[in-house]
């Protein structure tokens, strides 16, 4: 007889795990299936050990340009062994916290492969191929997430052709990397290596680096990263490796014709796929669409008591989309009185230096909506904060309806912004206009005053520029 729970979360992720805890405090008794590290690929091997890699990536940048500061410091260098070991450290504490918060919250976990079968029950496989099921009277909640995409004509071997996983625990640091792709991944890792010594380079499809960002914001990163000996390769696509060789030989497609690059490692870094196989959706006629689960406002599938969230879901693959998705399917279940979300005010951070952070409409999408618009921007230089710091790269912008004031969207590029782009979620989601914000104080000296300096350069009221 199979041991029942009111809720069983498959997967443990961002989206899972903060699901889990949701339930457990409305007062249901959850289980939670992991086939691996509890936290998902956010805790283990993305969102976080990744800042740790770039955290190193940072401080060794500050010890090359100590001079600067006024400071003088001897020889220095990266050891690359012990920046992989920091940061699979700061994975692992995670991983046990995520672990204290089971405990804590009185949520069963269970270790295993896990797939979904009718009677809103779950099949968990453990390691030692033994099968279990358990039952959910009231919903099984799909939070496999996702991994990355690999290139039909680009297979990855984990040697000279890696993802992001392997790209967190190489033994050596290579001395040439190619990246292909400019998304947030993409850019973080061509960071990571390229501060610490490795040749990169980078290859995009689209015309822009970062594509889903403001032009403005693109153009600014690819100077910055040109400045750090970066090479880019926009418009152009990858036709083929061949890894036989000593150094891979890679085949790029480029506005000026092809051209060849030799590479001791190749980074594919082409966006993510969602875990979607053998986990009972066929059996179970779960509908899907173009490699997603389709789901409703709720998150419900379409068969009843089966619901899906974070990226194995059509919104965006992001760590806090899953959380917020995983916390209102919960409430839902619990029968408690929620909101859906809003995905039109999800902010994006990517944390290459310069960071990257924005929340809604891009000036060009604006534009072809046809919005009468006052956009103004905040150059750091103009900061006194960024100056003090030695960080003047970068600028906010800002981008406001005309007729009513509203806030359409935000795009940042600059030290810190990560941190500063929630003011522009909290208030446009209290329907704040450009009046209020010129209204309020924001401290001097900080890098927040560019939020307002740049509202005041919308409209022509700038005191700084």
């Amino acid at each position: 007889m199979a041991q029942t729970y009111d809720v069983i979360v498959l997967g443990s992720g961002p989206g899972g795990y903060p699901a889990a805890i949701r339930a457990s405090q409305l007062g249901l008794k959850v289980a939670i299936v992991e086939k691996e590290s509890l936290g998902g690929i956010c805790l283990n091997w993305g969102c976080i050990p990744t800042k740790a890699l770039l955290k190193s990536a940072q401080v060794f940048e500050y010890i090359k340009h100590a001079k600067d500061y006024g400071i003088n410091v001897g020889d220095h260098s990266a050891d690359f062994g012990a920046v992989i070991q920091r940061s699979r450290g700061v994975a692992n504490g995670m991983s046990k916290g995520v672990a204290f918060l089971m405990k804590k919250n009185k949520i069963d976990v269970i270790m295993g492969v896990g797939k979904v079968i009718p009677g809103k029950k779950v099949e968990v496989t453990d390691k030692d191929g033994k099968k279990a099921e358990y039952a959910a009277s009231k919903g099984v909640i799909i939070a496999t997430g996702g991994r990355a995409r690999e290139l039909p004509n680009i297979p990855i071997d984990g040697k000279k052709i890696i993802e992001y996983r392997k790209a967190m625990s190489l033994e050596k640091q290579p001395e040439s990397m190619l990246v292909i792709g400019s998304g947030a991944i993409g850019v973080e890792f061509a960071y990571v290596y390229a501060s610490m010594g490795t040749k990169v380079t980078i290859v995009e499809f689209l015309p822009t680096m970062v594509p889903v960002e403001d032009e403005d914001v693109s153009k600014e990163l690819t100077k910055q990263y040109k400045k750090m000996g970066v090479d880019i390769y926009t418009n152009s696509s990858v036709e083929k490796v061949d890894t036989s060789g000593k150094l891979c030989k890679v085949s790029v497609k480029t506005p000026d014709g092809p051209k060849t690059f030799e590479a001791e490692v190749v980074l594919s870094a082409a966006g993510v796929v969602a875990n979607l196989e053998n986990i009972g959706l066929e059996e179970m006629k779960i509908e899907t669409e173009r490699g997603k689960i389709k789901v409703s406002e709720w998150y419900e599938t379409n068969v009843p008591g089966y619901y899906a969230i974070g990226d194995c879901t059509p919104g965006p693959a992001l760590a806090h989309v899953a959380t917020a998705e995983g916390i209102i399917c919960a409430e839902k279940i619990a029968g408690h009185k929620t909101e859906a979300l809003d995905y039109n005010n999800i902010p994006g951070c990517t944390y290459c230096q310069p960071e990257i952070a924005s929340v809604g409409l891009t000036e060009k999408r604006v534009k072809e909506e046809g919005y009468d618009i006052k956009v103004g921007k905040f150059p750091f230089m103009a900061s006194g904060k960024a100056s003090a710091a030695g960080v003047k790269e970068g600028f906010v912008k800002v981008i406001f309806d005309a007729k009513y004031g509203e806030w359409l969207g935000a795009h940042m590029i600059g030290a810190n912004v990560t941190e500063m782009i929630a003011e522009v979620v909290v208030a446009r989601k209290l329907e704040t206009t450009s009046h209020e914000i010129l209204r309020s104080i924001h401290p001097h000296p900080t890098m927040s005053e560019a939020v307002k300096g740049a509202t005041e350069a919308a409209y022509g009221e700038a005191i700084d520029l």
